[in-house]
């Protein structure tokens, strides 16, 4: 695949909008930053709805001035535009069972994560529109980058082209929150899930096996517990590394460090090969992700997610990597430096 297209405000036409009503599913990060952005773009109130169960986040609603109800069936039934911003776990179990059925047959389903319906896990009718606008930044950016009148990253697909005028919606819909001002960019489910998937399964797991095996490697060298924390990540040198990296290049930001470090990163990543890691990566991808192997695997667990306990996997993961020598020294520090951090 070449370039990219990329929509600016003058590809979207707010008018599209005029007389939809808007329904947002979640009134979380992204819901809060994505509702108040429509409504600054000059959405009428009355035309913005949010669906919310009784908690917190349905109050935070109201508080800031939103119309918020509680039974999805209503919901569903008034939404000429659904954004569902619920997490990925609990989407088709609330939207096939309790928005699907009541929706209208033209209605426009927006999504900020291509994974459900990549994977074929929601349900749709086939006069239907399904979008993806999907904000690369967290929702509190998302909100005051707009309140800055600045835009922010955002991938936008039409997926499921029912009526016709899917394109019109995204776009329109991108504008409304404040994506195409600085550019929304031409993408699919398939590549948003594709690198989100592979960042979260096959990059950063590496990078934190790296992190703790050179942790490991010091410690035996001598090395502080705290010396290696500050060092390797609670100075924040990583971080500003990345900014870095985003502002002036992944390669260019090296010039912000000393010449030392210049020499011996572009040195040493050159002399690695890669091929095994890339082959390591393409395994991930193919026989994992695309493959829906880790789709399914998932899916089998998802309901334990909400339990309290070593029931739950994610619980028990995090109780297996507590083990790690890395994570040890990390507790120590902070315990010992907790009225200075």
């Amino acid at each position: 695949m070449g370039q990219a297209k990329i929509y600016y405000d003058s590809d979207a036409d707010l008018g599209v909008l005029s007389t939809k009503k808007i329904v947002f599913l979640g009134f979380g990060n992204q819901g809060s930053a994505q509702a108040q952005n429509l409504r600054d773009s000059g959405i009428p109130n009355d035309q913005i709805l949010i669906a919310n169960r009784v908690d917190s986040y349905a109050e935070t609603a109201k508080s800031k001035g939103f119309h918020v109800e509680h039974d999805f069936a209503t919901a569903a039934e008034v939404a000429d535009v659904l954004f569902i911003l619920i997490p990925d776990q609990v989407q088709p179990r609330v939207f096939n069972e309790q928005f699907s059925p009541k929706l209208k047959s033209n209605a426009t389903i927006v999504v900020a994560s291509g994974y459900n319906v990549f994977f074929n896990l929601l349900k749709f009718q086939p006069g239907q529109d399904v979008v993806m606008v999907a904000p690369r930044m967290i929702g509190s950016s998302v909100r005051s980058l707009h309140q800055k009148g600045r835009g922010f990253p955002c991938f936008v697909s039409v997926e499921q082209n029912g009526t016709g005028k899917g394109l019109d919606a995204a776009l329109a819909l991108s504008r409304a929150i404040g994506a195409t001002k600085q550019g929304a960019i031409a993408s699919s489910v398939r590549e948003e899930t594709m690198m989100d998937l592979m960042a979260e399964q096959a990059l950063w797991p590496n990078i934190i096996m790296m992190f703790r095996e050179a942790f490991n490697v010091l410690k035996d060298a001598g090395c502080s517990d705290e010396a290696l924390c500050y060092e390797m990540w609670m100075s924040k040198e990583p971080a500003e590394i990345f900014e870095r990296a985003a502002d002036d290049g992944f390669v260019a930001q090296l010039k912000h460090h000393s010449t030392v470090s210049q020499y011996g990163q572009l040195s040493g990543s050159l002399k690695l090969e890669g091929g095994a890691m890339r082959e390591h990566f393409k395994d991930i991808l193919y026989n994992q992700i695309l493959s829906g192997k880790f789709c399914e695997a998932f899916s089998q667990i998802e309901d334990d997610l909400d339990k309290e306990g070593d029931t739950n996997p994610l619980n028990e993961l995090y109780k297996r990597s507590e083990e790690m020598e890395l994570v040890k020294a990390e507790k120590r520090v902070r315990a010992r430096l907790a009225g200075l951090l």
